[in-house]
């Protein structure tokens, strides 16, 4: 009974934050993050969708509040926010939420700490572990009450709070986006002492020009965190052993294609390994990983073609140009050529508009797809075709 409990655990997590011995690696980028946290240093952490950014943040978040470092941390994700008003109501539920242990202090901080508005409680399915806050937006003290809560509470409590928000590019969704920044950089840097902010989320280069332009309100907020793809050498030894720990066996050559397959990316190196294991009765075989990666193609197909469908000719040509090995200087005579894509001008609109699709990614470096999923279906349905 023991060895079929055994075999039915799942071994691989992807499409969700992974915890505990679900997490790769990310040992100095973990370290990193609490030392900042324990010093009172904002982060910014920036990397493309589907790196563990959110895995990362709640590892370390755990790892801070059940350390004896006085620390206290609050998750949040503001995506589902589309005004200031729906901002604030979040950031005030979840900064009472998550610095109180039950209901009666919960009410006692809101009624302390926000004791310039009138909110109003709502209860959620669970009475004593949900509800949600909403305030008469007429009251012109609202912004300066609500983003001095964290502060607040701190003080009071001896303690310091680290406010994570997830997805916090979403504020450039909001009506006077700029001003709405220099509300949050005036009030957040007048709390060094007490709070420290964790910012990070899912669209990189809207997050990269909100903290890497000058003009911008939170210009050097704090230290630029750059995730970088989980390395082979720790991937392969994580794959082997979930294969064990489920009676399967995998080799070493194997779990390599599934990392070079989807060119490391950490969810879909957790997918295709989940779906190379459900194949598998005790050992995997390269036979088994073909028919994983064409099922990993297979799901994402439709998706593929609704995005090609929206694309411009010279779109799918500098896709193509990527797909053949061009990864910078596409705007040099021959390439231009080659790929019909017109003059240097429309290089960069369409490059432009391509990472705005977030379907290329632009380093410093190299010009690459976000996807390499994408990558792999353009070329064996797209490129080959025309071609």
């Amino acid at each position: 009974m023991k060895n079929k409990q055994k075999n039915m655990e799942n071994p691989f997590i992807f499409g969700s934050a992974t915890s505990g011995k679900w997490f790769t690696d990310r040992t100095e980028d973990a370290k990193r993050l609490l030392n900042n946290f324990m010093h009172g240093i904002n982060t910014i952490i920036i990397s493309p969708r589907r790196w563990g950014k959110t895995s990362l943040v709640l590892k370390v978040s755990d790892q801070a509040n059940k350390s004896d470092l006085h620390l206290k941390i609050v998750n949040m994700d503001i995506f589902p926010c589309r005004s200031e008003e729906d901002f604030y109501q979040l950031f005030a539920t979840e900064v009472i939420k998550q610095t109180a242990t039950k209901w009666e202090e919960w009410t006692e901080n809101v009624s302390r700490f926000l004791s310039g508005l009138v909110p109003k409680i709502s209860l959620g399915a669970n009475p004593a572990t949900d509800f949600t806050l909403s305030f008469d937006f007429s009251n012109k003290h609202l912004n300066e009450e609500i983003l001095d809560l964290p502060k607040k509470i701190a003080q009071k409590k001896g303690i310091r709070i680290v406010v994570c928000i997830d997805e916090f590019q979403q504020i450039e969704e909001f009506t006077d986006a700029k001003n709405f920044q220099k509300t949050l950089r005036s009030a957040w840097q007048l709390q060094t002492q007490d709070v420290t902010y964790c910012l990070y989320g899912s669209k990189k280069h809207l997050l990269s020009a909100l903290f890497s332009k000058q003009s911008m309100p939170f210009y050097k907020f704090g230290d630029v965190l750059f995730l970088q793809k989980i390395p082979l050498n720790d991937w392969i030894p994580y794959i082997q052993e979930r294969f064990e720990k489920t009676d399967k066996f995998i080799s070493s050559e194997l779990a390599s294609m599934i990392c070079q397959a989807v060119d490391n990316h950490s969810s879909y190196v957790q997918q295709l390994a989940w779906l190379l294991w459900v194949r598998t009765e005790q050992r995997a075989t390269e036979s088994d990983f073909n028919d994983a990666l064409q099922d990993l193609l297979n799901q994402n197909s439709a998706l593929y073609y609704n995005f090609t469908e929206e694309l411009t000719l010279i779109q799918m040509n500098f896709l193509r140009a990527i797909v053949d090995g061009v990864h910078h200087q596409f705007s040099r005579k021959d390439i231009l050529l080659k790929y019909n894509l017109g003059t240097s001008a429309n290089v960069s609109r369409v490059r432009k508009s391509l990472e705005q699709k977030e379907l290329i990614d632009i380093s410093p470096k190299m010009i690459t797809f976000n996807d390499p999923v994408f990558r792999l279906w353009f070329k064996k349905t797209i490129f080959i075709r025309q071609k």
